[in-house]
């Protein structure tokens, strides 16, 4: 295209340096300086000014937005997987095409469960804390005992790519595999992974429980007091998926109780700032949702975004769209 036709593109944040060196040199690119979430103001006053945007997961294009977004506005490239910020249905009633960017960071986020998953069954956070205070002055065999993941059984909830890949990782401590996912996979995606076609049943077997599936009406809180109660005693929680998924007060219940030994988190129903409560609690480990946080991702995932947006306005459907 001539640099005349070039689209417009708005980028409410700050993706990779490869991302914005390519975005800048096929398209006239808006950039949102602060790096901070766009809001629905900017959202619908940069409508009128971008033929494209590339947002995160932290700009909400809600119903009321969508009908507000400017005509000129013909497509969103999420930079994210999840769409749960988007209503999909109100923009397609818009004319407005959405896409993700499917299948560049389940292995960086299977990564970061795994991360997590051992730092909670081995006291990842007390230790740090006690020998980065200086106060690591004794010990005993009884010292920060924990929780082993070899031999242990890994029930995964949800086996997109996320979850296969977190498999094939648990398969290298000789964890034995369970899952549940809305259908059974064929035998080479399963490789010995037991389907349960029942949650509840799942839960049973789990001495660990990952959350790798996406927030739908179906799985908002879903972990609640009922089924954490249903993990084996001492069991160990994971979620780099979503943080609507867990009831949070029953999280902090089955912690303070025992019932649970340790959780790990990479996403909580408020972000930013997560939830108060688990910071009492060191057998709670957090990070601030930056599970496809790799240089290798990020690019990956702002070069998708960049692809669709490529294929939109070459006149063919983009790869991802929704």
């Amino acid at each position: 295209m001539t640099d005349a036709a070039r689209p417009v593109i708005w980028i409410p944040r700050r993706l990779s340096d490869a991302t914005l060196e390519r975005a800048r040199r096929d398209y006239d690119v808006i950039c949102k300086e602060d790096d901070t979430p766009g809001t629905a103001e900017e959202i619908i006053a940069m409508s009128a000014r971008a033929d494209g945007m590339i947002p995160c997961h932290s700009e909400h294009f809600s119903a009321d937005v969508a009908a507000k977004l400017n005509s000129r506005l013909k497509i969103i490239a999420n930079h994210s997987v999840g769409t749960d910020h988007c209503d999909l249905p109100a923009l397609k009633s818009r004319g407005i095409a959405v896409t993700n960017t499917p299948g560049v960071l389940a292995d960086a986020t299977a990564e970061l469960a795994f991360m997590l998953m051992l730092s909670a069954a081995r006291h990842g956070v007390a230790g740090d804390r006690i020998v980065r205070s200086g106060d690591w002055d004794f010990w005993s065999p009884a010292f920060l005992v924990g929780k082993q993941l070899t031999g242990a059984r890994l029930g995964i909830v949800g086996m997109g790519g996320v979850g296969r890949s977190l498999a094939r990782k648990a398969r290298g401590f000789d964890m034995e595999i369970h899952y549940h996912n809305r259908r059974r996979l064929d035998a080479d995606q399963e490789a010995g992974a037991i389907y349960h076609d029942t949650l509840e049943s799942l839960l049973a077997v789990s001495d660990f429980l990952s959350l790798n599936c996406p927030s739908t009406p179906e799985t908002e809180g879903m972990m609640n007091a009922e089924r954490l109660a249903q993990i084996p005693r001492g069991g160990v929680l994971v979620n780099a998926a979503r943080g609507s998924l867990v009831d949070e007060v029953a999280l902090v219940d089955a912690i303070e109780t025992g019932h649970l030994a340790a959780a790990g988190l990479d996403c909580f129903r408020e972000e930013p700032g997560g939830n108060p409560a688990f910071s009492e609690h060191e057998n709670i480990v957090m990070m601030p949702h930056v599970g496809s946080a790799t240089v290798r991702t990020r690019d990956a995932m702002g070069f998708k975004a960049l692809d669709n947006l490529d294929a939109f306005f070459a006149g063919q459907e983009p790869p991802d769209m929704l």
